[in-house]
Parts: C-alpha cells; sequence; structure tokens
C-alpha cells in the first residue's frame, strides 16, 4: 500500500518543512518492511478564485486529481474526529493494507478547508483539535501520526502506548 500525503500549498524552507521531511522519511524507510513501499507527498498551489467556495472546489478538483483508483482517503478537517487513538489508526492501516488496497491518500486542504465533495470521498476524516493550527503544523503532525503508526505495526519503542 503506497503512502501519500497531498496538500494545499507549499511550505516555505524552514523548520516545518525540514520536520515534516524528517518524518516522511522515516515513514518510507520503516513502511517498506511492512507492506508500505513508498510515503511520498505532493503540494498543489492554493486556488487564486475570488470566492471562497470556488476556491475549495478548485482545491478539490486538483486534490482528487490525485486519489488512486480504489485507494483510501483520510481528510484533515475542522470537522473530523479528533478521539482516534494511534493505536486505532495504526489498525485501520493495517486492515487497509491486508485487504489489499493499493494505497492511502492523507488529504490536507487549503486555508479556505476542504469541499464537500473531499470529505463526502473520505473514508475517514480527522481533526487535530478544536484549535486553528497552522498549515505546516498540520503537515508535520500528519506525517508523524503516519510514522506512528507504522511504528505500532512494528512493535517499535516510538510509541509508548499504554502499559497493559
Amino acid at each position: 500500500m503506497r503512502l501519500l500525503l497531498t496538500a494545499v500549498g507549499r511550505l516555505k524552507a524552514g523548520p516545518e518543512r525540514e520536520l515534516a521531511s524528517r518524518y516522511r522519511d522515516r515513514a518510507a524507510q520503516l513502511g517498506r518492511g511492512l507492506g508500505f513501499p513508498s510515503c511520498d507527498s505532493i503540494e498543489l498551489s492554493e486556488s487564486r478564485a475570488r470566492r471562497a467556495v470556488d476556491r475549495c472546489a478548485e482545491e478539490a478538483a486538483a486534490l482528487s486529481a490525485n486519489f488512486p483508483s480504489g485507494g483510501v482517503l483520510i481528510a484533515y478537517d475542522e470537522r473530523g474526529r479528533a478521539d482516534i487513538a494511534s493505536e486505532a489508526l495504526a489498525e485501520r492501516l493495517a486492515g487497509w493494507r491486508d485487504v489489499g488496497r493499493p494505497g492511502l491518500t492523507v488529504v490536507i486542504g487549503g486555508p479556505d478547508g476542504l469541499d464537500a465533495s473531499i470529505r463526502t470521498k473520505a473514508e475517514l476524516i480527522l481533526s487535530f483539535g478544536a484549535a486553528t493550527l497552522p498549515h505546516g503544523l498540520v503537515r508535520v503532525l500528519a506525517f508523524e501520526q503516519i510514522y506512528r503508526s507504522l511504528t505500532i505495526l512494528a512493535g517499535h519503542p516510538y510509541h509508548r502506548g499504554e502499559a497493559g
């Protein structure tokens, strides 16, 4: 199962880009041995449409062009669930992989959010809580959660859940 993070907006050089890249590289390296042969990212330009609804629609079309047929879509959206534990997310990734889904695309919308068409296609809509976060930090956190899920699947000590 290929892993792909697709985001609207481009990260400038700096700490957010470096940290996102670090987690992406870690996930790519660890994932190869777990049935996840790649972990990539695509940055899409923000729409320049005048109205927010038009910007969201244009960005949705650009995002959708990167969804593999038969793949899984996870969207990060302010209306998403913030109550999914890392272990549960790792289990979902393993389940999708084990049934032969070809890819997982994680989507982060632009400043105006995600178009309803993207939310409708998503099998899982997540949020990092009620606070509004900069897109660069959301990207870092999304890659970190992918990496954390893979460490859980690998039995790696990076994730230290409840001692049982």
